[in-house]
């Protein structure tokens, strides 16, 4: 469990990435930091402590009077809290962080989570929709929750009521992430506290935001992001046209992941989110077999992307790498690890793979060593639906 510097006993190595955890972290929780000028004064000053003696000074500029960094006694209150609550700090500089988080701009650098952090390594998908959810959708949410579990994947959600809880409630035996607005010990809406404790013993509940943190307005649009990076892809079940579930349904095309939606009544207002998405290009979802179908090419369950089925020849798996790669890949650079990453297969299947798509003239490397498909193969593809790429 994370320490305070003053009560370290760790060795030297660990003491020295415990004091800058806490500098860190005290950073971040400054006035007026938010993540992107937190990434900016460490990179400009070289470590958190020297961007927090720099701070008073950047604010000063900035034309703030009298500013005033937070106070260590904040931080050794929340590392205390977070102690007390049986709450783990997720820092994305060590080991456990979720790789899928990286793809946002703004991912969060530190985590506070509560359950089985396990969980994040994992295939996840999202399920989101609304709180005044019909009878129909909550049957639905259930039913797609409970056979996305029994698939092998981990529902993540936001912990409201209506769709987000039934989602929850159904796949707690498989596997659940819950994304909270609030700190990760305060549960919003009061009336799902029996299952936040549940999803604490047996799944997952994570925030990005301090102990004892009571949510407003504006941390639930910050709270979809995180759902939408964690998740592979997002099924809406129920949403209206302007609503917080459209919010992470754009912040998952923003980054790429698929989105689906299961279509309603149109003269039902609940349902008019998901008839735009479907309008407007996202999968139509009738049951888990339209879920599967669409996910099997980014991930099968527990395991590493199985890219034919057992009874597929060689010939034909090869096959079937190699336009994976060729899909994935445009005219712009892309680097090496981020396509393996991207098709969420093992680098002994790639290498070879890439290196006969890079002899056969497929695909061209750059000075800096990116890949890029090959003009020819570009032309001789010209017509095909390559797959969005998840950045």
């Amino acid at each position: 469990m994370t320490r305070t510097p003053q009560s370290s006993s760790f060795p030297p190595n660990e003491r020295h990435w415990e004091d800058d955890q806490f500098n860190r972290l005290r950073l971040l929780r400054s006035r007026r930091v938010g993540i992107m000028t937190y990434r900016r004064l460490i990179k400009e000053h070289g470590s958190a402590a020297d961007a927090l003696k720099a701070l008073p000074d950047v604010a000063a500029q900035a034309g703030v009077k009298g500013y005033a960094i937070c106070p260590k006694r904040v931080i050794a209150a929340e590392l205390k809290a977070g102690k007390q609550a049986g709450a783990q700090l997720i820092d994305e500089t060590r080991p456990g962080y979720p790789a899928t988080l990286t793809d946002l701009p703004d991912a969060p650098p530190f985590l506070w989570a509560l359950g089985q952090t396990t969980l994040l390594q994992r295939p996840m998908i999202a399920m989101v929709g609304a709180r005044n959810a019909s009878s129909l959708g909550t049957r639905m949410a259930k039913r797609l929750a409970r056979d996305l579990g029994q698939a092998g994947y981990v529902v993540i959600s936001g912990l409201a009521r209506g769709v987000d809880a039934a989602a929850h409630l159904a796949a707690l035996d498989h596997g659940t992430i819950a994304v909270q607005a609030g700190g990760v010990d305060v549960i919003y809406p009061a009336e799902n506290a029996a299952l936040a404790k549940d999803i604490a013993e047996n799944g997952l509940r994570l925030s990005e935001m301090p102990m004892g943190q009571q949510p407003i307005a504006r941390h639930f649009p910050a709270r979809n992001r995180i759902i939408a990076g964690l998740a592979q892809a997002v099924i809406v079940v129920e949403a209206a046209a302007k609503s917080g579930s459209l919010i992470t349904a754009r912040d998952a095309l923003d980054l790429g992941r698929d989105v689906l939606a299961v279509p309603g009544h149109p003269f039902d207002a609940r349902a008019s989110g998901c008839n735009m998405l479907i309008r407007d290009g996202s999968t139509l979802v009738r049951g888990i077999d339209d879920i599967l179908e669409m996910l099997t090419p980014i991930c099968q369950p527990q395991g590493e992307l199985s890219l034919t089925p057992a009874t597929t020849t060689p010939l034909r798996h090869v096959a079937n790498l190699h336009k994976l790669i060729l899909d994935q890949l445009g005219p712009s650079p892309l680097p090496e690890e981020q396509l393996i990453r991207d098709l969420n297969i093992a680098a002994h299947d790639a290498m070879p793979a890439l290196t006969e798509l890079e002899l056969e003239g497929a695909i061209a490397r750059d000075a800096g060593g990116m890949l890029m498909r090959a003009m020819d193969e570009g032309k001789k593809r010209q017509g095909e639906n390559p797959r969005k790429r998840v950045h």
